[in-house]
């Protein structure tokens, strides 16, 4: 039986979508690919067609995960510079949505057990993010890209920690961790929360 075109692609398309949401939510070792394709709406045999692991599928589901959030990086940079990503990223909306939020926070701990392959797709475009937040310092910052390292995993290790625990330590984590990367990026003021 032919499909029309584009069938293919759409359900690519799909098993991405549902995968990074599953790996945001439970892990990559929580998400079996019987799961995901349930999900996805097909069948576990329609899978391999795609892709030749769920290795492959990490990385890819991945690499697309962190250039849309590139994406969303530039515009809330370009609206409300460091302030407005600080606001939004130490969020309780965002703390309390991991299946939608930022795919580091969610998954760093499994990353580090990934092929090597993986590791270097995702040093790769995590830098990609790390330079983005570099230029939105202010001119005054040496060692920018260092600095833009830190403020990064700062964010990361806030919103990991504030996911921990229970939301009375959970919203004086989130606080802590805006007044530190305000302190950190030597922004002069600090906006209510």
């Amino acid at each position: 039986m032919r499909y029309e075109k584009g069938r293919k692609d759409t359900s690519r398309r799909r098993i991405i979508d549902v995968a990074i949401e599953r790996f945001r939510t439970d892990g990559i070792a929580g998400s079996g690919l019987a799961t995901i394709m349930k999900d996805a709406g097909l069948t576990n045999g329609a899978f391999y067609p795609h892709f030749p692991s769920k290795a492959d599928l990490v990385r890819e589901t991945l690499s697309d995960a962190l250039s849309k959030q590139a994406v969303w990086l530039r515009a809330v940079l370009d609206e409300g510079g460091l302030d407005g990503v600080i606001d939004f990223y130490l969020s309780p909306e965002h703390r309390d949505n991991p299946g939608l939020g930022c795919a580091s926070a969610a998954l760093l701990p499994e990353l580090a057990r990934q092929p090597e392959e993986t590791r270097g797709m995702y040093a790769e475009q995590s830098r990609i993010l790390v330079l983005l937040l570099a230029e939105a310092l202010p001119a005054d910052v040496e060692a920018r890209e260092d600095v833009a390292y830190a403020f990064f995993a700062t964010l990361i290790g806030t919103l990991q920690l504030a996911r921990a625990v229970n939301n009375e330590v959970s919203g004086r984590i989130l606080q802590a961790g805006k007044n530190a990367l305000r302190a950190l990026a030597g922004l002069t003021h600090a906006p209510a929360s």
